[in-house]
């Protein structure tokens, strides 16, 4: 029998490993994930402490489809800064700044950063973020091409700006839907390729 290709989007709550086996106690997305395909598996990963959109898919040839660099997909996040950003900062970010990666210096691609209002749609998180009272904060909408590890939290630190709350929106036009924390929403595979600028073979 031909396998049967599925497509979801997972809201990813804090605190939830992108992976389906647990760790130390911690929730993965097996606790949310109750649908009966053992071979579905997350596309990139969010960290631990990061929120929002992540693909979920049995479709072995997303991996390069939407990680290879070479396809150059957007991602939008929204990030919850200590401080008033400023446009200083989104001018460097644009230009590109050097962060560390894997003990090596990696000069970022031009990403585009702009300071925004908390949009009214988005969930408070569980449990709230821990602020100081004498240090305002930020929301900044953050675009960028590529996906190395913890780099929107790196690149946002770098230019003085340490990230409390980071969400990924979106992927290319894929995005959230409104779609609550914790719940998955199913895509067929022509809406799928259309929203990630996919062309079918």
């Amino acid at each position: 029998m031909k396998k049967k290709i599925k497509y979801y989007i997972f809201n990813k709550p804090y605190n939830v490993l992108s992976q389906f086996t647990r760790e130390s106690g911690s929730e993965s997305i097996a606790d949310y994930f109750f649908i009966d395909i053992k071979d579905v598996y997350p596309i990139g990963r969010l960290d631990k402490d990061s929120e929002g959109l992540l693909i979920l898919t049995n479709d072995k040839s997303m991996n390069a489809l939407i990680l290879s660099p070479k396809q150059n997909k957007s991602k939008t996040y929204m990030a919850q800064v200590e401080g008033v950003f400023s446009k200083e900062a989104s001018k460097r970010l644009k230009e590109g700044i050097p962060i560390t990666v894997d003990k090596k210096v990696h000069q970022t691609l031009p990403a585009h950063a702009k300071k925004v209002e908390k949009p009214k749609y988005l969930w408070d998180r569980n449990p709230p973020v821990r602020f100081r009272k004498d240090i305002p904060t930020s929301w900044v909408e953050l675009t960028l091409n590529e996906g190395k590890n913890r780099q929107v939290r790196k690149m946002l630190a770098a230019v003085g700006f340490p990230v409390l709350r980071l969400i990924r929106m979106s992927i290319e036009k894929l995005d959230l839907d409104q779609i609550a924390p914790g719940d998955i929403q199913e895509y067929n595979r022509q809406d799928f390729f259309k929203k990630l600028g996919i062309r079918e073979v």
